[in-house]
């Protein structure tokens, strides 16, 4: 009998077991460039390769929902389910979403480990300061000129993971050098 679902934990070879990469940070820590990088080196390699950039998902999956904490948690649960989805797939799915609660994150990885799926929590644990500085998006300036409230980590929570697979700050590293320590992670796990 051959098995149904290749990117279940111990089927295939590296090249076509899914996993979900859920890298979580505060906004502007690099979690989608992070992403991008290293999705676009292991499609060299033959990977499947998704992104579900979390900006992109609100835009058409969650279209809707707000920024409470309950909006947020059924956000991220969306998200995790489409990711398990994929990576049983045998799809390398690399999620950069904020996520900012622990407990969310959490029924995430229970989803993933009861379906037999890899999950792997990475911690782009860049500090805000340098966030802010980036400010990619702007919110952080709309922030301190009262435009904008419920910012991550500075007005509203960030639960911070205890202890992610990876930790990452990225204000000591390139985008390459990021990339590459999530490489050599999912090389570690056999899926890479």
């Amino acid at each position: 009998m051959t098995d149904q679902h290749p990117g279940r934990q111990g089927t295939g070879d590296a090249g076509q077991r899914g996993a979900t990469v859920w890298l979580t940070g505060l906004p502007s820590a690099g979690k989608t460039t992070i992403a991008r990088a290293l999705a676009e080196d292991l499609r060299r390699d033959g990977h499947r390769v998704e992104v579900l950039d979390g900006d992109e998902i609100r835009e058409f999956l969650t279209a809707g929902l707000g920024f409470s904490r309950e909006d947020r948690h059924t956000n991220v649960q969306r998200i995790g389910f489409v990711a398990e989805l994929l990576a049983s797939n045998g799809v390398k799915v690399l999620v950069p979403v904020i996520a900012p609660y622990a407990d969310s994150r959490d029924a995430v990885r229970k989803r993933h480990e009861a379906a037999g799926t890899t999950y792997l929590e990475v911690h782009v644990a860049t500090p805000v300061e340098i966030c802010s500085d980036r400010d990619v998006k702007g919110l952080y300036a709309k922030q301190a000129a009262g435009e904008l409230t419920g910012l991550t980590g500075v007005d509203d929570p960030y639960e911070a993971p205890a202890a992610p697979e990876l930790r990452i700050e990225t204000q000591a590293l390139s985008v390459a050098q990021s990339a590459d320590a999530l490489r050599t992670l999912l090389t570690e796990k056999g899926l890479a």
